[in-house]
């Protein structure tokens, strides 16, 4: 396995193939405090007509409107939201799981929640995955994707056990960043949480999802978390079952890219 510093001295070559291949695996991202059925329809409208037949892996939005881009968006692509108390985490353990259990009778395919750092911090471990064990119970077959915030934590190992804390709590996903703090991913971040889901895979042969999010905007970073996946975790992961990257402009710069 190379090392992160490895892969950032031999970046892939972005080829239009590339392109094409990395938009499939976007979660188109409208998470704006301002957002309305207004502001949201042009994103449905982006996703179904797709670029050179490549459309993304989902849309995610606030569950606010999650019915409403279901009705409209093609039957390929999932419907995110948020949940949990979403950006923050901080709030009360039954009040997290009520909203993911109501949210989860709406129509939509996956929900993103978000960990408490606070209970980190503090040491309450099995806090935080008796927590997503419950939500994950409370939402049924619905995907659960369990965001890190990784730019909260200064080490590597802390991600690390983020990470399993997760995954032991019945993540579907590992998830970098919210998009709602000053940093979001970074690929020492989703080195670390591929590797952990890596030494998961060999444990227990089960595959754990990984969707770097927060601060994408350029091919070539969309173009490296790609990498990264695929020199930890290989082939098989990169398909929209097991990998996404979370973003808003993104899309619009992948098609900037494949048109120079």
């Amino acid at each position: 396995m190379k090392t992160i510093e490895d892969i950032l001295l031999n970046p892939l070559e972005l080829t239009p193939s590339l392109i094409l291949e990395l938009i499939r695996f976007i979660d188109l991202t409208s998470l704006d405090s301002c957002d309305t059925q207004k502001t949201i329809q042009p994103l449905i409208e982006r996703a179904n007509n797709g670029f050179k037949s490549s459309h993304v892996a989902a849309i995610c939005v606030f569950s606010t409107y999650g019915n409403f881009v279901k009705e409209q968006i093609d039957s390929s692509i999932q419907v995110a939201v948020v949940g949990g108390c979403f950006p923050t985490g901080q709030t009360l353990s039954e009040a997290k799981i009520e909203e993911c259990r109501v949210i989860s009778q709406t129509n939509i395919d996956e929900i993103d929640i978000v960990i408490n750092r606070g209970d980190y911090f503090d040491q309450r471990h099995a806090k935080i995955t008796d927590e997503i064990l419950s939500i994950k119970k409370a939402i049924g077959k619905k995907k659960l994707k369990v965001i890190l915030e990784t730019g909260d934590f200064k080490e590597q190992t802390d991600i690390r056990n983020m990470a399993k804390l997760a995954i032991q709590g019945g993540a579907d996903f590992i998830k970098t960043s919210t998009g709602k703090t000053s940093k979001g991913a970074s690929p020492q971040a989703v080195y670390s949480m591929c590797q952990e889901i890596l030494a998961h895979y060999k444990h227990t042969g089960k595959k754990i999802g990984i969707k770097p999010s927060g601060g994408i905007r350029t091919a070539a970073e969309a173009l490296l978390y790609y990498q990264i996946v695929q020199e930890v975790l290989g082939h098989e992961w990169l398909n929209k079952n097991y990998f996404r990257i979370g973003a808003s402009s993104l899309y619009d710069a992948l098609i900037a890219a494949y048109n120079d």
